[in-house]
This record gives structure tokens, C-alpha cells and sequence, in this order.
């Protein structure tokens, strides 16, 4: 049995136009184009949500770092070891 509703609404004359580009054969039906258009928002809100869980918990195990924090010349020597070595991978690319 399905679990598909058959619904009516009204859209404005580019969004239809955007929904029939199943007719070019980019897609199977208009329905498989409106589902399309209806999850992709969805699932780029989770991956989205994803992000940010990644970053807020290594932003949280960085202030829970035990060492000593590094001095601003300690970060830019760093840094410039860093972008030397990515400068020496690409031209070696």
C-alpha cells in the first residue's frame, strides 16, 4: 500500500516551469523533482547540523587542552612552517 497524498497547490509560473524539468528527462516525474526540492533542504540542514557539532567539539577540546597556550610569535612561526610546506607540495604537484 502506498503512503503517498495526492495534494493540490498552487505555485507561481517560474517555480512550475522549475518543477516540470522532468519533461527534459532530468528527472524521472515532476514528483521525483518536488522531492527532490522538499529533501535537499532537509538533509543540507543536518549536514549543516553535522558541521557545526564537528567544530563546536573541537573548539571544546581545544579550551580543554591542557598545555600551556603558544605565544603569538610561537603561532606565527608555526604558521609560516605550515604555509611553507603547502607551498612546497604544490609546486612539487
Amino acid at each position: 500500500m502506498s503512503s503517498d497524498e495526492t495534494i493540490s497547490i498552487a505555485l507561481a509560473p517560474d517555480t512550475l516551469r522549475t518543477a516540470r524539468a522532468s519533461e527534459s528527462g532530468e528527472y524521472a516525474s515532476v514528483d521525483a523533482r518536488l522531492d527532490e526540492a522538499v529533501h535537499t533542504p532537509q538533509r543540507q540542514r543536518h549536514e549543516d547540523t553535522e558541521r557545526l557539532d564537528d567544530i563546536r567539539a573541537r573548539i571544546r577540546q581545544s579550551l580543554d587542552d591542557p598545555r600551556p597556550d603558544l605565544s603569538s610569535k610561537e603561532v606565527q612561526e608555526e604558521l609560516d612552517r605550515l604555509f611553507a610546506a603547502a607551498e612546497h607540495e604544490a609546486g612539487h604537484a
